[in-house]
């Protein structure tokens, strides 16, 4: 047995623990990660982020999703494809990813220490690996281990044909039906992949609207979208039980409503990757779903421990996690650097069609008591969505009409989640409607929607006082 002593200890080597791991070290600290897997990179890499999206790229080529409305192309997917075939891309794709994350680690001198982590301590944690135990000591503690799908009790999961997110993607073949129990994001987008791909889905959620945190016009575009692609959705309803009826499953409703369908997923939240971590023994607080309580500046109930990433709870994004990694440890070192995570958060939905969103939505501006103007610009209007074919996309800008500066933007369509960075740039720097009008854009691009819904909305303000 070993001991050793570090100014940062990062239990996770996802996407948070890789960042805050390499922001301390870039300040002189000396950090070790502790990572469970063979390999770094968590959920991202491994099981959610990267793996999901690369299905949804083989069901948009393999569908001609991209050319059916420009060719008439109908293109109907071999019931027989081997979904391992069908994403077997995402192999690739992760080996690049851990082979950067390794590469960033060793040029921060980090050290990667593989095991099973447990505090002992405040300032202490036992790694517990093949090679056997280690004893480590930090100033601070910097938690960053994800989540993991929460299994809903009474759900019989012992059933091969019973999936949560993670395990969807191990299925051997496309499924006939699939009953979608959730209709969060991660329901959506695997809603939309499959109905691509030619699987009969059905969509069970209790809330209406789905997303209610996105635009709601936005969503119904996208609701639109996945209903043409053959989603069919069950709003207000819940699956109670699922059974096993001899080949298939029944999903019934407190309607008497039965859905049978060849495989179900359920989708239904995340749990924080505390278990085994001994949290409770050193004092730091988590909620009933695992998830660890933390202050603005990410610090837990315990001083010298900190927490980013999924095992914090919402927003529970790639993107955010590794920002609030980067906070924890600046705050925790009290370096000069970044000290708190932007307000203006971009999300992105990959579902079919994809969306995208950053800022207030219209809904957002009636609660709040905002005067807002509103700017449209649809894909349909526009060159480059004429010549890919995206007829129902569309750029929707939120305006204050007292300050006529960007304050929320919205994106439907094809490249929705890198098209909403223009906005969210324009935001940033406290940009207005006239950002817009001045701006030259190239054409044919659906970027320039970005202008026409400026136009839009200029001729609701009128021209800016001189």
């Amino acid at each position: 047995m070993t001991s050793d002593r570090y100014d940062l200890i990062v239990i996770g080597g996802g996407a948070a623990g890789e960042k805050g791991a390499a922001q301390a070290a870039y300040f002189g600290k000396r950090v070790a990660v502790i990572e469970r897997r063979e390999q770094p990179g968590g959920a991202t890499v491994h099981t959610g982020t990267l793996p999901s999206k690369t299905l949804r790229e083989a069901a948009l080529f393999l569908s001609g999703y991209r050319q059916r409305d420009l060719y008439g192309v109908s293109v109907e997917v071999s019931r027989d494809l081997e979904v391992a075939r069908l994403i077997h891309r995402k192999d690739a794709v992760r080996r690049l990813e851990t082979e950067r994350m390794l590469a960033n680690l060793a040029r921060h001198d980090v050290e990667l220490i593989h095991g099973f982590a447990r505090m002992l301590d405040v300032d202490r944690v036992l790694v517990v690996g093949d090679d056997g135990e280690r004893r480590l000591t930090a100033d601070v503690v910097l938690i960053a281990t994800g989540s993991s799908p929460y299994r809903p009790p009474g759900i019989p999961f012992e059933d091969p044909d019973v999936h949560d997110s993670d395990s969807i993607l191990e299925i051997d073949r496309l499924p006939a039906s699939l009953a979608v129990l959730g209709g969060g994001v991660i329901g959506c987008e695997y809603a939309s992949m499959f109905a691509a791909l030619g699987v009969e889905v059905h969509l069970i959620e209790r809330r209406t609207p789905l997303l209610e945190f996105l635009d709601a016009e936005i969503v119904e575009r996208m609701t639109a979208g996945m209903r043409e692609l053959g989603v069919t959705f069950h709003f207000g309803e819940r699956a109670d039980t699922v059974t096993r009826r001899a080949d298939a499953l029944v999903c019934t409703m407190p309607s008497g409503a039965e859905i049978v369908a060849e495989k179900v997923l359920v989708t239904a939240g995340r749990i924080g990757n505390t278990g085994g971590l001994a949290l409770e023994d050193v004092g730091v607080e988590t909620d009933e779903r695992g998830r660890i309580s933390v202050d603005e500046g990410f610090r837990t109930s315990v001083a010298s421990v900190y927490a980013a990433g999924d095992v914090i709870g919402s927003p529970a994004l790639a993107s955010t996690s590794m920002e609030q990694a980067r906070v924890a440890v600046c705050r925790a070192f009290d370096f000069a650097y970044k000290q708190g995570v932007s307000s203006l958060l971009p999300f992105g939905v990959y579902t079919i069609p994809e969306v995208s969103s950053v800022g207030v939505s219209e809904r957002d501006t009636q609660t709040r008591g905002i005067d807002a103007v509103v700017g449209r610009a649809s894909f349909r209007d526009n060159a480059r969505g004429a010549i890919i074919g995206d007829r129902e996309g569309m750029t929707k800008l939120v305006f204050d009409r007292a300050t006529r500066r960007l304050i929320g933007c919205h994106v439907v369509g094809e490249r929705a989640s890198e098209l909403v960075h223009v906005g969210h740039a324009v935001m940033t720097l406290d940009g207005t409607v006239e950002t817009f009008i001045d701006m030259v854009f190239n054409y044919p691009t659906l970027s320039e929607t970005y202008k026409y819904a400026a136009y839009d909305a200029l001729a609701k303000l009128g021209p800016a006082e001189a």
